[in-house]
């Protein structure tokens, strides 16, 4: 029986302590904050979406940062995997769209708490409040943690579970960043991912909180599009949010983009004009800029007529061919500059971290640290929403809990 030390209370660290206490060791769970799984808390907007029901080469469509990294420990512990684990505890689970695993409670809290009654059953000891300020190696061997207070606590194995920089509130403040470091790992370099874009266009404003359904998506670099999506994008006082968008964050590198958004993606350019002169030979008699709400919300029509260059105030029957021609390409071309993303309050997640080259693929264990075991979001991988991101979590925490 090894003494295993797990560095972290979230989504991660109480699954490795769960596997690791189920193999027969002592397990020690250092937490920094006064209760465990905060950020689990609000994942989800309070719902929690566990995992994601798809298979297993479906998990890895989604990984955006070192798939190959996960190809072991995703085939280990699956999201059906999961999905089992979690049931097996007492809580019913439910599918929605997208293939999106969620508590049939909607309510996370009650994923926190059947996880604590199993660690608690298990005889794991949990020290909240208690923020590990070093992780002392010798010889290239873990040997003990220090506490802020000062206070040495020897093991066997230590496992960091401390997250990246995302949602710091909860406690994910870089400090697994900082323990590698010292050992002589290399760190990726980290941004926010998942998280919403900021716009140049001064128009943005204007349409602050107003969703859009059923729109398409793309980013480019230059000529090159790096993300394209259909769904949901949200306006707000800073530019563009929503899940298309925060998906898009994922493969951002800080390079110059720019973004178009599609308003009728069902349509080609030939079907949306025969729309449009549909509408015009019904409010023929109107202004322009009051014969446009039968196809646009209300709050867009001003800034897509102000886009079109046409004069608001000219008659609809007056409208050119050329004119009509130009408004079915603002709508399906509504162009954006984006300046950069939010920052780490707003990201669901931190992108980079500790080199994957440095950590055992099947084990976590680290190649340059005898028991030292990485996993989670401290580790250079990331994924797209839909809880791709909290299955890396479980499967690493899963491969460390039964190797350590």
């Amino acid at each position: 029986m090894k003494k295993v030390m797990v560095v972290g209370g979230g989504a991660a660290g109480m699954m490795a302590a769960i596997i690791s206490a189920r193999k027969g060791h002592r397990v020690f769970l250092f937490e920094k904050n006064e209760k465990l799984g905060k950020k689990l808390f609000i994942t989800g907007k309070g719902r929690c979406n566990i995992t994601n029901a798809c298979d297993v080469e479906e998990l890895f469509k989604n990984i955006v940062s070192n798939p190959k990294f996960l190809y072991s420990a995703f085939y280990t512990f699956t999201s059906f995997d999961m999905i089992s684990f979690i049931e097996s505890l007492g809580l019913t689970t439910k599918i929605e769209r997208g293939n999106r695993v969620f508590p049939a409670s909607d309510k996370s809290s009650d994923v926190i708490a059947v996880m604590q009654k199993e660690m608690k059953r298990l005889g794991i000891e949990i020290f909240l409040n208690s923020r590990v300020k070093d992780v002392y190696t010798n010889n290239q061997e873990f040997k003990y943690l220090v506490l802020s207070s000062g206070e040495k606590v020897n093991g066997d194995a230590a496992i960091i579970a401390t997250g990246g920089l995302s949602y710091q509130s909860t406690g994910s403040t870089g400090d697994g960043y900082k323990f590698a470091r010292q050992m002589g790992h290399t760190i990726m370099p980290t941004s926010p991912s998942l998280v919403p874009f900021n716009v140049k266009e001064a128009w943005c404003k204007e349409l602050q909180g107003l969703s859009l359904k059923r729109i398409r998506l793309t980013v480019k670099s230059g000529n090159k599009v790096i993300s394209r999506d259909f769904g949901e994008l949200l306006f707000t006082h800073f530019g563009i949010s929503g899940p298309v968008v925060l998906s898009a964050s994922a493969y951002y590198t800080g390079q110059d983009l720019s973004c178009t958004i599609d308003l009728k993606p069902a349509l080609d350019l030939e079907q949306l004009d025969a729309r449009i002169i549909r509408d015009f030979k019904k409010y023929q008699n109107k202004q322009f800029r009051n014969g446009l709400g039968d196809l646009l919300p209300a709050k867009l029509v001003p800034v897509v007529v102000d886009l079109s260059e046409i004069d608001s105030f000219k008659k609809i029957n007056e409208i050119t061919r050329e004119e009509r021609r130009r408004l079915c390409g603002i709508i399906k071309n509504m162009t954006m500059t984006i300046t950069g993303l939010r920052n780490y309050k707003e990201a669901i997640i931190t992108k980079g971290g500790i080199d994957v080259n440095e950590v055992n693929p099947s084990t976590m264990e680290s190649k340059l640290m005898k028991n030292i075991y990485f996993i989670g979001e401290v580790l250079d991988v990331d994924a797209l929403t839909g809880g791709f991101n909290l299955q890396i979590a479980w499967s690493t925490a899963y491969a460390a809990g039964i190797n350590v």
